[in-house]
């Protein structure tokens, strides 16, 4: 009997090995299988657990219920739990430990709802790549995300036009918050912002300040929102985001005062006692706390940025950690007992006084009120102290309450900061709010929040159930009601006339209210009437609701307290009067907000005190109010559920604990979906999906076209009851897709059975004829063997044989070779004994002989240097009399040094009339440059003197001064240096030092008296040298600048003379080639005479004689022409004769020799003859001056109206579309143009490119040569530059760069089939531009014709880099159109479709259906693929587009990235027989690439990755060798990519297994060491570099035709 129910029907029997779920106090469920078949009656399952422990599980004789039974192992982990056979409890359980634990899947479906299992740690699935990835996909199409839940709430907004909702619920560190975070950051990133104030930043920044205010650490999270929110995120009409809204409710204000054990307030009091030690914050005196505190965050940065993205200003900032601070003093000030009635507070409490300093209160005002309480009758107001109980929770009320309107105050300016002025379209809401929560101690905060969750829960019911109605009515099913849990009498129970909040709001304005009244209350009014109500058996102050999670125990103490939320009055009387603006803000803008209960009202009102309580509304009313208008947002929006679930209380990362998790899933409306959808008919396939995946259920007869049909014909062999034919689809009840999968797989196991008896069979004959066959080979050998082994042994016979003969006869020989070599060693030894002895004799003599000699030698040697020093003693003592001698001659030179001085008194008169002769031949007008030359002779021959005779004055010093050191070293010391220091003169240091050198010096004391004197004689002699030394430097230094003055000047002559030597030649030039012209033209018109004359003899009209009048004009003209040639000979002759002497002059300046001196009467003739040449030339010079300065002065007026008409235009055509502004543009280019007298070719070529940018490309292609456009084009260029005409040249180049641009990015850049075409005509004109450039590495393939059509005036290189970048442009274009046509075709094509139906079918979906799927829509195959990529490359080769440019086109990357990304990101598509239809389909790429000649073109390498990750999904995955196998077949892709297709991988058949987490860690440490990307996903985007080679065309622009039918009848060829 087949299983078809999720619970064993007690009816029916049981078979072996069924297997079931058992329930287990500890882990919730296990797994157990029957060990034995049940059958009705019996009283206990035989059952085995999967670690082989046998039990009975003993069955309930009431109520006969049945463990639940297991799905079959290919449905677990199933992204969406609707798609599992059986939906119960454990089933639920045990699929989400399976994605969680096993696979890191964080994300499930269930139904509408998406469950997020909080991981405990970062995973890279956040990033911009991903959002991208799920960026406008289906919700069924992607593996669930919470960025599936967040587009598919964007798009049914743009396409129902209904607001959206997104509820994210679940318990305190579930990851409400941080979900909510990510849908938002998924609008933001998505839409966009319409203007440029960035309001989805906006919308982000301002979370860090919610969770600073609003965030604290609990046991459960240490980021736990204390407060729910609702954002409206502002969309305008096109759906980007404007503006958003926040909502609050219910702040936890009691955590401001209290907290429990382990848990902490909220983060901005710990940010700012972080911060405390920043010069700003020192005034609050927060430091003494900063150390003992465990601080959560550690600065204030986040606070601060979030403040100012919400439009806090500084002052307020200040105002508000100054708040903050205060409430931190406040909390710490102790009241003291005065009696049992009464408190005090000491007058030096030192927090208090920082409050009020902080505050900007009287100190004794509030210490007083602080304690004490004003009462007021009717008649009189008297005060009443408070004791100390009453007197700390005054306190505690009056921080909770300044925190309260702090908090909400900071709300409204978010608020403020994210409004926008634009009218709001639509609006999507994220909705945070608390999970259902118990505790140990549930209080009145919790029996909020769990209120709120029954109004969210009853909604969710109301909403899923409408959903199963819709669903059935939409595929016409019949509908039969559905019993679902209705929570309605709970939520009546709270909010219903006279029921709990009645009650409490009631007791609260009881004078003498309490908890225990109100308890009292409660039990006399519902216990015993109510099924949801009851009373703890040990408590009377704690009440019991049965909610619909879980049984919740308030306790009544402080529900009073809290929903009356009352502060003394007087307490912000005090307050009012603080000298803090932002305080005073709080209290006057916000009073119409305050608390009801509170006693905040002034006494100066007029109202009565009672009549002002009565209007005012309780804590518990307020939030019912709120709750109720969330409700009505809620339900007039399209709500999307996202439920956070916490997987354990230790925080630690992919751990669930079961028990944990089935609570949160029993809370959080889960299971209450699965009952529903289990109730009915849960899972749903299409008719295609069906015959897809349960074709082997059928025979060949049951196929139809008719798929509808065929489906109906097979199931109706079975019960009906069990299933519904719908329009689109199957419905069948719980349990059926697991019995149809049993027969599935029955049916599979039996054609493998018959597959594996014929293989067997095949192979055991096979066997058995290789063995026959070795047998034979067998026997054939070993009888070869024995024959080759007798034949062996008769050759080792006699090879011994002769081996022993030969061995006898080499012993004998090695015998007496032994005895004759021994005779010979003993000779040969006994012989050279004998020479040694004779050897040592003849050395002993030889040495003896050599120590004879040279003892001699050295006795000899040594009477021979005591005579030689004795010698040369000798000689120094008369070579120091010699140098003696000398130095007294020195001396009596020097004192004649007056020579010198006479000298020089000549050189100065020589020197003084040279300069006259300078100066008068410079007014004279002579040659200067002779003149100073003369001079620099005069000083250089002077300084030569000079320098020949200190030379030889050094020369003489030198070698006294060497002969004096080397004979009287010690006599020396002390008389050289004052001398030397004196003479440091530039002329005469040498002469001293020849004085010095004749002095000689006497050992005689009296001798070194008079060398001083002599000394102190020299020293004033140097002195007066010295100072006639600088005067005659000083006259020199001011000849030699006056020198190179006249230098200077003669250079500027010079270069004028030669500039004017340039022009005479250049005029010498023109009348030479004038005179050349004349005479040639006279020779040509004689010639024509003459021929004439002998043309017509007989007519003497015709021939004009020398009497005839044409030959008289002719002869004038011919006497003029000679008389010109006769002066311009003259005046050649004069040029040429003044070139020589400039020539001859500039060759002696140049070449360094002394210039010749001409003549004055030279001078003097050829002086007037240049002055009367240099002016004429100056006045022609300065006509012709004046006439191009006025020709500017024309040209500056013509271009300043051209740039006003310009500016103008530029001005009008801002304001256009950019259509129109390109089309005005052309026109106003043409009008230029036309303007210009560009007429001709030039308005052809604008006519031209108005008719070629219209073309038609696909009649230009079938019709007329390839690359037609750009070879007009360039003829046109060419024409242009054959013209010289450089502004037609830039005029045409630039409108054709302008107009393919206009065509492709403005009008037809969509079409792919226009983009190819400009894109080949671009790189023909590129390749026109090179072929015909005349460079050598272009041309060298042209025929001589070519060669002559090559530009020849302009060079274009400049122009072949613009129209390479616009080539590259047309290329990324035409990229962009080929992926925007094979988008949608890729994922479908390679991963969904499939071509082995029947086998590899897909696995059963749950509710979310994937797209191709749905009816209506087109089913792409790689065919399709195939045929759109064979339509690519046809136009391209039609186009004539470059074949290496086609192979760059076809790379197949986007092919590949998509496919990979997408199953990156879809579990349902990580399986082995998916990996075989991705190979399969790579497969026909790389064939469709061999038909088409593109094997080489990079596009299988593009496939790699593709490749690799369907091998990764077919080979064996066990054994550490498959992992290094594994790793070394990997290479494309990267870690993160390998591990997450082998997490991902899910059996699809019975087969299959799936990958162990062992097996998974050990790819990860085999990859470690990898240096890779560290991004999960491909880019899309990725731009590849292209390169345009260049193609030389053997074309002949002669043989192009222009056809008629182009209309370009004004182009003519030249």
């Amino acid at each position: 009997m087949l299983l078809t129910c999720p619970y064993i029907n007690q009816s029916s029997a049981v078979p072996q090995y069924a297997r079931v779920w058992l329930p287990d106090a500890v882990e919730a469920w296990k797994p157990a299988e029957l060990t034995k078949d049940y059958t009705p009656g019996d009283r206990a399952l035989c059952l085995q657990l999967e670690d082989g422990t046998n039990l009975e599980h003993k069955i309930d004789p009431q109520t006969n219920s049945l463990p639940p039974l297991r799905n079959p192992d290919i449905l677990v982990g199933e992204n969406d739990l609707t798609a599992l056979s059986y939906l119960h409890e454990p089933a639920v359980l045990h699929n989400l430990k399976v994605r969680f634990v096993e696979s890191k899947i964080i994300y499930t479906y269930c139904g509408i709802v998406l469950v997020a299992i909080n991981p405990y740690e970062s995973i890279p699935i956040y990033d911009h790549d991903i959002i991208n990835a799920y960026s406008g996909q289906n919700m069924g199409d992607m593996d669930p995300h919470i960025f599936a839940v967040a587009e598919e709430a964007y798009k049914q907004m743009a396409r129902d036009q209904r607001n959206q909702s997104i509820i994210v619920s679940g318990e305190s560190g579930a990851g409400k918050t941080v979900s909510a975070k990510y849908a938002m950051r998924y609008f933001a990133t998505v839409s966009g912002s319409s203007s440029e104030a960035n309001v989805e930043e906006r919308v982000l920044a301002s979370s860090p300040i919610m969770e600073a205010i609003g965030n604290a650490k609990t046991t459960r999270n240490d980021n736990s929102s204390r407060f729910g929110k609702y954002i409206e995120i502002g969309f305008d009409k096109n759906y980007h985001i404007i503006g958003a809204n926040m909502r609050t409710y219910l702040l936890e204000k009691s955590r401001v005062v209290f907290q429990a054990t382990e848990e902490r307030n909220y983060h901005i009091f710990y940010q700012l006692c972080a911060s405390s030690h920043l010069p700003e914050f020192k005034p609050l005196q927060l430091a003494r706390w900063r150390a003992t505190l465990n601080l959560f965050v550690v600065t204030r940065d986040d606070t601060k940025i979030g403040s100012f993205f919400s439009g806090i200003n500084e002052t307020y900032q200040m105002d508000l950690f100054q708040i903050l601070a205060a409430l931190l003093h406040l909390g710490n000030v102790e009241v003291e007992e005065r009696s049992a009635d009464s408190s005090t507070i000491l007058p030096d409490n030192s927090h208090l006084t920082v409050f009020c300093e902080l505050m900007g209160v009287a100190y004794q005002d509030m210490s007083h009120w602080l304690c004490h309480r004003k009462l007021k009758t009717a008649t009189e107001t008297y005060v009443k102290p408070l004791s100390k109980v009453h007197a700390v929770n005054a306190r505690d009320a009056l921080a909770k309450h300044i925190y309260a309107k702090l908090f909400s105050w900071i709300v409204d300016h978010i608020n403020e900061a994210l409004r926008s002025a634009v009218k709001q379209h639509s609006f999507i809401g994220v909705l945070d709010i608390y999970g259902f929560e118990t505790f140990h101690i549930n209080s009145f905060e919790q029996f909020c929040i769990n209120y709120a969750n029954e109004k969210l829960q009853q909604q969710f019911n109301m909403h899923v159930f409408k959903l199963e109605q819709e669903e059935y009515m939409k595929e016409e099913i019949p509908w039969t009601l559905i019993d679902f849990y209705d929570n309605h009498p709970c939520i009546n129970l709270i909010e219903a006339k006279m029921g709990v909040l009645d009650l409490l709001d009631e007791e609260c304005k009881m004078p003498k209210g309490s908890d225990d009244t109100w308890a009292q209350k409660l039990y006399n009014t519902f216990l015993k009437k109510s099924d949801l109500f009851d009373k703890p058996r040990m408590s009377n102050k704690a009440f019991i609701i049965l909610h619909f999670a879980d049984k919740v125990e308030y306790q009544c103490e402080g529900f009073l307290e809290k929903n009356k939320d009352t502060v003394n009055e007087e307490q912000i009387i005090v307050l009012k009067l603080s000298k803090v603006c932002l305080f005073i803000y709080l209290f006057s803008c916000f009073d119409e907000e305050k608390p009801a209960g509170s006693l905040t009202s002034r006494s100066k009102m007029t109202r009565p005190v009672q009549a002002q309580r009565d209007h005012k509304k309780t804590v518990g009313t307020q939030f019912r109010n709120s709750l109720h208008l969330l409700m009505e947002t809620l339900n007039g929006t399209t709500p999307h559920y996202v439920r956070c679930i916490k997987p354990n209380d230790l925080k630690s990362p992919f751990m669930m604990d079961p028990m944990r998790a089935v609570q949160q899933l029993r809370a959080c409306g889960v299971l209450e979906t699965i009952r529903i959808s289990a109730a009915g008919f849960p899972s749903r396939w299409t008719y295609q999906e069906f015959f897809n995946r349960y074709r082997v259920l059928m025979k060949l007869k049951d196929i139809l076209s008719d798929r509808k049909q065929t489906c109906r014909n097979v199931l109706e062999k079975w019960d009906q009851d069990k299933y519904q034919f719908g329009k689109s689809k199957i419905f069948f009840r719980a349990g059926q897709v697991a019995y149809l999968e049993k027969l599935r797989s029955d049916k599979l196991k039996k054609a493998c059975v018959r597959i594996q008896k014929t293989i067997r069979c095949w192979l055991t004959r096979k066997r058995y004829l290789r063995m026959r066959q070795a047998a034979i080979t067998i026997q054939k050998n070993t009888r070869g063997y024995q024959a080759r082994c007798l034949v062996a042994f008769l050759r080792r016979t006699r090879a011994a044989v002769i081996i022993q003969k030969n061995q006898r006869m080499l012993v004998a020989r090695r015998r007496y070779q032994q005895q004759r070599s021994a005779s010979i060693t003993m000779q040969r030894l006994l012989r050279a004994y004998q020479a040694r002895q004779t050897y040592h004799k003849l050395l002993y003599e030889h040495k003896v002989l050599t120590i004879q000699r040279w003892v001699r030698g050295w006795l000899a040697r040594r009477r021979c240097r005591r005579s030689l020093r004795a010698v040369v003693y000798l000689q120094s003592c008369v070579r120091r009399m010699a140098a003696r001698r000398e130095l007294r001659k020195l001396r009596v030179e020097a004192r004649s040094v007056e020579h010198f001085k006479k000298l020089n008194v000549g050189m100065e008169n020589k020197i003084m009339q040279l300069q006259r002769k300078v100066d008068e031949q410079v007014r004279n007008g002579t040659f200067c440059m002779d003149v100073g030359t003369s001079c620099m002779d005069v000083v250089t021959s002077y300084m030569d003197v000079v320098t020949s005779r200190v030379d030889v004055v050094t020369s003489r010093v030198d070698v006294v001064t060497s002969r004096f050191h080397h004979h009287s070293p010690k006599t020396t010391t002390g008389f050289f240096p004052l001398p030397l220091e004196l003479a440091q003169s530039y002329f005469f240091k040498d002469e001293l030092k020849q004085m010095f050198s004749g002095v000689v010096v006497q050992d005689a004391p009296h001798q070194d008296a008079v060398d001083m004197s002599v000394l102190l004689k020299l020293q004033r002699r140097v002195t007066e040298l010295e100072q006639d030394k600088q005067t005659l430097q000083r006259h020199l230094d001011k000849r030699e600048e006056a020198q190179q003055d006249q230098v200077k000047n003669a250079e500027k002559q010079r270069t004028a003379g030669r500039a004017e030597l340039d022009l005479e030649a250049l005029k010498r030039q023109e009348l030479e080639s004038e005179n050349k012209r004349l005479k040639t033209n006279l020779a040509e018109l004689r010639q024509s005479l003459a021929t004439v004359a002998n043309t017509n003899p007989g007519t003497s009209t015709s021939s004009p004689g020398p009497g005839s009048a044409p030959y008289n004009v002719l002869l004038e003209q011919l006497n003029s022409s000679n008389e010109e040639l006769e002066v311009r000979k003259e005046e050649v002759l004069l040029l040429r004769s003044h070139m020589v002497r400039q020539e001859v002059l500039k060759h002696n300046k140049v070449g360094g020799s002394s210039p010749k001196r001409y003549p004055n009467s030279l001078c003097s003739a050829l002086v007037p003859g240049l002055k009367y040449l240099l002016v004429s030339q100056l006045q022609v010079q300065d006509r012709r001056h004046e006439e191009e300065v006025e020709e500017l002065r024309e040209e500056v007026l013509r271009v300043r109206e051209e740039n006003r008409q310009q500016q103008q235009f530029l001005s009008q055509s801002l304001l256009l579309p950019q259509e129109a502004r390109i089309e005005a543009s052309l026109h106003h280019e043409i009008t230029r143009l036309t303007s210009d007298n560009l007429v001709g070719t030039s308005q052809g070529c604008v006519q031209q490119g108005t008719t070629l940018w219209n073309l038609k490309p696909r009649g230009v292609a079938v019709n007329f040569l390839p690359g037609l456009p750009a070879y007009i084009l360039f003829m046109c260029l060419r024409h242009a530059d054959y013209s010289n005409d450089d502004q037609r040249v830039s005029v045409l180049l630039n409108s054709t760069i302008n107009s393919i641009k206009g065509v492709i990015k403005v009008k037809r850049g969509d079409d792919f089939e226009t983009v190819s075409f400009w894109l080949a005509n671009t790189c023909r004109f590129l390749h026109c531009l090179k072929q015909y450039s005349g460079e050598e590495a272009f041309v060298k393939n042209n025929t001589p014709r070519q060669n002559e059509h090559c530009l020849c005036n302009f060079d274009l290189s400049e122009y072949r880099q613009v129209f390479s970048d616009l080539a590259i442009q047309n290329y990324q274009q035409l990229v962009r159109c080929m992926e925007e046509a094979l988008q949608p075709m890729i994922v479908p094509g390679m991963l969904e479709h499939e071509n082995f139906q029947g086998v590899l079918g897909s696995k059963p979906t749950g509710l979310r259906k994937r797209t191709s799927s749905c009816p209506g829509e087109a089913v792409y195959t790689v065919d399709s693929i195939l045929q759109q990529l064979s339509l690519f490359h046809a136009t391209l080769i039609q186009h004539d587009v470059d074949p290496e440019l086609i192979k760059q086109v076809c790379q197949f990357y986007i092919i590949c990235s998509v496919t990979l990304n997408n199953l990156l990101l879809r579990k349902d598509m990580c399986s082995w027989s998916k990996g075989l239809q991705i190979r399969y389909n790579v497969w026909q790429l790389e064939e469709w690439l061999e038909e088409k000649g593109l094997p080489d073109c990079g596009a299988k390498e593009m496939l790699e990755p593709l490749i690799q990750a369907a091998q990764l999904l077919q080979v064996k995955k066990k054994t550490e060798e498959d992992a290094q196998a594994l790793c070394t077949m990997c290479s494309a892709l990267t870690t993160l990519q390998i591990v997450k297709v082998l997490t991902l991988y899910t059996p699809v058949i019975e087969f299959e297994e799936r990958v162990s987490i062992s097996f998974i860690r050990t790819i990860q440490a085999l990859l470690k060491g990898r240096v890779e990307s560290p991004l999960l996903l491909m880019d899309t985007k990725k731009i590849f570099s292209v390169t345009f080679p260049f193609t030389h065309s053997p074309l002949a622009l002669e043989t192009i035709q222009i056809p008629s039918s182009l209309n370009l009848g004004f182009l003519t060829r030249v």
